[in-house]
């Protein structure tokens, strides 16, 4: 910390401001950065700006606690486009997939236990000691699910077939209605090739709630219970909301090194994800500038301290301490108000020119990528009165509610579980995949969201708990671990209280504690320390509109040619030159790429218009 040179910040604000970019880009997430390789890939002089002094937006690794890696957001992939990692040669960069097997873990309190991997004998063995039908139906589950990720697959890597806008040229119109002539044929045959049957089969996915698809398939309360977890996760919905079979469908989308459907940890953290798409663009040569005011200003107050405490040496090492913690909260609290993007600049013809810092600095370009959500872009960074009224409309009516707290753990020993007789000291199968925390029943999942509903945080939380230090020994001291709890469901204002109080944050956190202890004795003794985002605290800390981890809800009236609004789903916006990049976008949440991948494109497409 003592050794932070003003030289970089100051050439970083400097390149900004004397050259006219190609194109910018707002946000350094995956997607904001994938944008930008592509981009800068293509010859384009491409600057990134991110509001933070970290890169990654949700896909980020920090060390909160000294020794302790997290990845503080997202925490396994699985969803990252296959045509992304190879063209812009991930592997090369620096990503490194950790394939988890078994790859589910569900603890019961009557001394059961349910795992799940990519080992078919597995599975079978293990669900047969609760249904022999549903072992042998698993299979049949399984693919079946592979076969509608095939049809689904190429709308992935591939923009919306939009209708052209009105004003665009004959030329374009044309080639327009001959890009979705192409796309509409290329789907109807793959549809028609999965058969009636199975079409059906895969409308009936799509509309459905999950528990009407799972208890088609399944008998066995823990095993729909461990599946009907993929489908509201993150989400507001209950298991018994149609259409949360689509995100049930949306998680097992994704694959590592080909398998389908297998998620994995990253080493380093998923802050990896966004370092090795970060190095890729950089060697294309875009610029990515983190919060260099923030540097600045963190600097100059370091000095003051430092000098500080050299003309006070007996003040004690506590003090000094809490000294550290003060600036470091001054350093944030400047943060947020010298955003790195204040505005857009808008032409009077209603085309975008650029962006305003917020300390007054104008950074030119005439293509502008927002990786942020759709409602920050429109409806704050871009100023009032210069977008359609119904376009306006409808984004501020968008949903953005959010359930989703996450928290992350230091902790000195691995959760040992009393329903298995596998519990040693060192990592056994059943730390290596998603542990399933009160998901012993799909009544018990909608029964915590009912919670949520009627205001308050689920009184029996549901908890997805990962221990990536299992298989990723870069981000935990030895014999320590680092877990990661995705806990659901925690409304955005509780009516009981406000996560603004410490008191009540805490009691939330220790609820999700003492859960886990009726699995695994001892478990809250384990704990070093840990790092809590609310709702609020998403949409603080990482610029999540609502919480919403996908940044918009994954409805089936926010999907494809509806994301983020109906008739705007090509990454083009009302203004001219301003796109959008991020998981508002088609096709949607998760850590994919697919939205700065395919707004790339449109872009390049647009820049090669005559």
């Amino acid at each position: 910390m003592w050794r932070r040179s003003f030289s970089n910040a100051t050439n970083a604000s400097t390149a900004l401001k004397e050259k006219k970019w190609d194109a910018l880009v707002i946000g350094a997430g995956h997607n904001g950065l994938t944008a930008a390789a592509y981009l800068a890939g293509s010859g384009l002089s491409v600057a990134v700006l991110e509001r933070r002094h970290v890169i990654g937006g949700a896909a980020v690794t920090e060390e909160l606690i000294p020794g302790f890696k997290f990845s503080r957001c997202s925490y396994l992939q699985s969803l990252l486009r296959p045509s992304l990692i190879k063209e812009l040669e991930l592997g090369r960069h620096g990503l490194k997939l950790l394939k988890r097997s078994p790859s589910s873990f569900t603890p019961c309190l009557d001394g059961s236990y349910l795992l799940l991997g990519p080992d078919r004998e597995l599975n079978h063995s293990e669900i047969s000691k609760f249904s022999v039908n549903d072992a042998n139906a698993y299979h049949r589950y399984e693919k079946q699910l592979e076969s509608f990720c095939k049809l689904m697959d190429p709308l992935l890597d591939s923009p919306p077939p939009e209708t052209a806008q009105n004003g665009a040229s004959f030329n374009d119109r044309l080639k327009d209605k001959l890009r979705k002539w192409a796309f509409w044929a290329s789907f109807m045959r793959q549809a028609l090739s999965l058969g009636q049957k199975d079409l059906v089969d895969f409308m009936d996915l799509l509309l459905s709630p999950a528990s009407k698809v799972l208890n088609k398939w399944f008998e066995t309360d823990v095993l729909k219970a461990t599946l009907a977890t993929d489908a509201v996760i993150g989400s507001t919905a209950s298991v018994h909301t149609p259409g949360s079979g689509y995100v049930l469908l949306h998680h097992v989308m994704g694959e590592t090194d080909g398998e389908c459907g297998i998620w994995s940890y990253v080493e380093g953290g998923m802050g990896s994800v966004s370092s090795a798409i970060a190095n890729a663009a950089r060697e294309s040569g875009a610029h990515i500038v983190t919060s260099v005011e923030l540097k600045l200003i963190h600097d100059a107050l370091i000095i003051i301290s430092f000098l500080y405490m050299n003309m006070a040496l007996y003040v004690h090492v506590s003090i000094c301490y809490a000294l550290e913690i003060k600036l470091n909260f001054l350093c944030y609290f400047w943060n947020a108000l010298m955003m790195m993007v204040s505005q857009l600049m808008i032409k009077d013809s209603g085309t975008v020119n650029g962006v305003l810092l917020a300390d007054g600095t104008e950074v030119l370009s005439p293509i502008v990528l927002s990786n942020a959500t759709p409602y920050k872009t429109f409806l704050e960074l871009v100023p009032n009165n210069t977008l359609p009224d119904d376009f306006t409309r409808a984004l501020k009516y968008s949903d953005y509610s959010s359930a989703t707290t996450k928290i992350n753990l230091a902790v000195d020993k691995l959760p040992q579980f009393q329903c298995c007789k596998l519990n040693h000291p060192d990592a056994g199968p059943q730390h290596v995949g998603t542990i399933h925390i009160g998901s012993e029943s799909m009544e018990e999942i909608d029964l915590a969201c009912q919670d949520a509903v009627n205001g308050v945080p689920s009184r029996r939380p549901v908890i997805e708990m990962t221990i990536p230090s299992v298989l990723d020994k870069t981000i935990s001291p030895p014999g320590k671990h680092v877990i990661n709890l995705f806990v659901q469901y925690t409304p955005y204002k509780p009516s009981d209280g406000s996560w603004g109080d410490s008191a009540y944050r805490e009691s939330f956190a220790q609820k999700c504690f003492s859960l886990i202890e009726e699995y695994a004795p001892g478990f809250s003794s384990s704990i070093i320390g840990y790092d809590m985002l609310t709702p609020p605290d998403l949409e603080r800390e990482i610029g999540l509109t609502g919480g919403n981890i996908f940044h918009g809800a994954m409805g089936l009236d926010s999907l494809f040619l509806m994301r983020p609004v109906k008739g705007w789903s090509s990454y083009r916006t009302p203004l001219q030159g301003l796109y959008l990049c991020g998981s508002g976008t088609h096709p949607g949440g998760g850590v994919m790429g697919a939205p700065g991948r395919n707004a790339a494109h449109v872009v390049l497409q647009d820049v090669e218009k005559p």
